[in-house]
């Protein structure tokens, strides 16, 4: 049987545009037949070690010359050198094209409202909530709510139940640093292991809930601070996935100078890089606290659009359509709590 397409919306045209997901085949094979008759093997395939040595091979020793590869995946990918913060022939290896960095200042403009809220990464976004009276109410679908933060943590749990949530996959060809969606002091800073399973859309339709049980770094912020974005506590969760070798923290205030980690007590700028995945394609996950956040009218009525072949849909049984966009982008806007 084979494969149903999986379409996105184009924000920036509106087109309707189908997705070559990497490795599908492969990936479809390890979520169905292993998983379902040799389950040992699916689960050392999901580990930090296999994951590790599959980013290796795929961006590296596949290609042969490494030099004529990542020329080749700067085409397939459409990466723009005009874009490039880096001089274009040092990006001489897939690994090194693949954790490049670009002129987010010039070419990812934040938007000039304050109280906007940005896209994490360049990537393919779907917005929900947990609350069953909400027209956008997607539950235990992508990740399992009570999971997703860490059993331990209650309090977060206690904050973030019956909010909202943006979802942000990346795919191999993006721009792979993650970018700080709002202002805001760091409250916590953990990571939780966990396995590194596909973030193909078969293999999240196929296993259901694979965020949560994958290795991940959170970050809580009070944006209700001084010089904050005004949208309440907002978790930032990065997820690492088959391939990912490795989440980077690398905090910067002006463009990727002077990079550091996050820690308790820093006060966190939007827009500004935080953090790198390295090799693979991999997600983030924004939650807000109920009725923080209002979302941007287009992505809300792209996923509903008719038509379009998502295997979200397929899979969860209604219209869940990704709208592409671009990190530092606007996603929604704070609602300001009068209470």
């Amino acid at each position: 049987m084979g494969l149903m397409e999986h379409q996105y919306v184009e924000r920036a045209t509106g087109r309707v545009m189908t997705e070559r997901l990497t490795a599908d085949r492969w990936v479809n094979l390890l979520y169905a037949e292993v998983r379902e008759n040799i389950p040992f093997l699916f689960r050392t395939l999901t580990g930090a070690r296999a994951s590790s040595l599959f980013g290796e091979l795929w961006f590296d020793r596949r290609h042969g010359s490494l030099r004529k590869a990542a020329a080749r995946l700067m085409r397939q990918w459409g990466v723009d050198p005009a874009e490039l913060y880096d001089d274009p022939t040092a990006l001489n290896t897939p690994e090194k094209l693949f954790c490049r960095r670009i002129r987010y200042w010039e070419t990812r403009p934040l938007p000039a409202d304050a109280k906007a809220v940005v896209a994490a990464a360049d990537s393919r976004v779907l917005v929900g909530s947990l609350r069953e009276t909400s027209a956008l109410y997607v539950k235990n679908k992508f990740f399992s709510f009570e999971e997703l933060l860490g059993a331990d943590k209650s309090a977060w749990l206690d904050s973030f139940a019956y909010g909202d949530f943006a979802l942000f996959r990346l795919t191999p060809d993006k721009y792979h640093y993650n970018h700080v969606p709002a202002s805001g002091l760091v409250l916590d800073y953990y990571d939780i292991e966990g396995a590194y399973h596909s973030c193909n859309p078969e293999a999240v339709v196929r296993l259901v809930t694979p965020y949560s049980k994958n290795k991940r770094t959170v970050t809580i912020l009070d944006t209700d601070q001084p010089g904050g974005t005004g949208c309440g506590l907002v978790a930032m969760i990065e997820v690492a996935a088959l391939m990912i070798g490795d989440i980077y923290p690398c905090y910067s205030e002006e463009r990727y100078d002077q990079p550091r980690p996050v820690r308790r007590g820093m006060f966190l700028k939007r827009g500004r890089p935080k953090s790198l995945f390295r090799p693979g394609s991999s997600t983030v996950i924004l939650l807000f606290e109920p009725e923080r956040v209002r979302f941007e009218e287009d992505l809300v009525a792209n996923q509903r659009v008719a038509g379009v072949k998502t295997r979200f849909s397929a899979g969860f049984g209604r219209p869940l359509v990704e709208t592409d966009l671009r990190v530092r982008s606007s996603v929604g806007r704070a609602v300001i709590n009068c209470y």
